[in-house]
């Protein structure tokens, strides 16, 4: 089955993928902040019990994780592909987590809240992951008791996800947007309309290869098709400010535009030696260069955002089957996106 995130080079537009997180909490125990380890394993064997018991298509479709078991390479290399989140990792209690086999759907055990349900979709096709993390959240509801409120509505450890429990972000590549210094504008506009800019992993986390997530930050008060659609209509309005740019780049400064596309190329083709955070900020340059029309090369099968995503730093480690040090990660990394490039191709 393949991964959610294995999109074709010519599918690659700004929006690189949708998504949907619920915060739930089961009214028997305490938060997450209040759980004795005991607690935090009957918690855990009391979900597993409701997934999988339930006999739907899409719970037969859910693998369960014990986190513990797991080496700290492992969980680095799930949380870069966006099935576990940074506060995840940083639990002391027991944790665990169901994945969907093709990595579109995950549920979390006692992150911040004793629940997190997350569906991905790629590009803007957020209705389709709204669908099927509802789903879930119904067969889990068949079974566990969450705390509600009739008034407030869903619980949560942090007040601020009180109501629907519901994040809706779409992560988007806005190269344009940044370099230009338009998106500092942006995000104190949007900021007042009850949404907010947050970096590639979530809150907390910086951007890398100007990739950006654009979620609310309201949850009470809206129902999650308000929240959805006010998410989309702030969404389009970026996505058409970053398509002028570009375009006026393109028209205004091609021979500027065009070199940088081409050198960072360059680099990634020769390169012996190469950060993460350099590779991204290439990477970037180059998948404007697909989409713009301007890189005539053969794109990598894989897509940019995949090799961006494999060239994290436990991604990396998994891939060539052993932990090494920053500097043969360097190495390692320069290696593999040099297999990809295609060097050989006409200009």
């Amino acid at each position: 089955m393949g991964k959610w995130y294995e999109q074709k080079p010519e599918q690659e537009g700004i929006v690189i993928s949708s998504r949907i997180r619920l915060a739930r909490n089961l009214k028997k125990y305490p938060f997450s902040n209040g759980l004795t380890t005991e607690e935090s394993q009957r918690l855990i064997q009391e979900v597993k019990a409701a997934m999988l018991n339930d006999k739907t298509a899409i719970s037969q479709q859910l693998d369960f994780i014990e986190l513990s078991y797991k080496s700290g390479l492992d969980k680095l290399a799930m949380m870069e592909r966006h099935m576990i989140s940074p506060e995840l990792l940083k639990k002391s209690v027991p944790t665990g987590v169901f994945i969907h086999q093709d990595e579109s759907m995950s549920i979390m055990i006692n992150e911040e809240d004793h629940l997190r349900l997350q569906s991905v979709t790629p590009g803007m096709d957020i209705e389709k992951a709204w669908d099927l993390a509802d789903k879930i959240d119904d067969v889990l509801e068949e079974t566990l008791e969450y705390a509600f409120d009739e008034k407030y509505g869903y619980l949560t450890c942090c007040p601020t996800n009180v109501g629907t429990g519901l994040r809706a972000s779409f992560m988007v590549h806005i190269p344009a947007l940044e370099v230009t210094g338009q998106l500092r504008h942006i995000v104190q506009a949007i900021s007042k309309l009850g949404m907010t800019v947050r970096g590639m992993y979530g809150e907390g986390t910086e951007a890398q290869g100007s990739l950006y997530q654009i979620s609310n930050q309201i949850t009470l008060g809206q129902s999650e098709e308000q929240t959805i659609q006010n998410l989309k209509n702030i969404t389009n309005q970026i996505i058409e400010q970053e398509i002028r740019i570009r375009e006026k780049f393109l028209k205004e400064q091609p021979i500027q535009l065009e070199d940088e596309i081409y050198r960072a190329y360059g680099t990634l083709s020769h390169a012996r030696i190469i950060s993460a955070k350099e590779a991204m900020k290439l990477l970037s340059y180059v998948r404007i260069g697909y989409g713009l029309g301007i890189l005539k090369k053969k794109a990598p099968e894989e897509g940019i955002f995949q090799l961006m995503m494999y060239t994290q730093p436990g991604n990396l480690q998994k891939r060539i089957g052993k932990e090494v040090g920053s500097s043969g990660r360097d190495a390692a990394r320069a290696t593999f996106i040099r297999s990809r490039l295609y060097t050989n191709d006409n200009s």
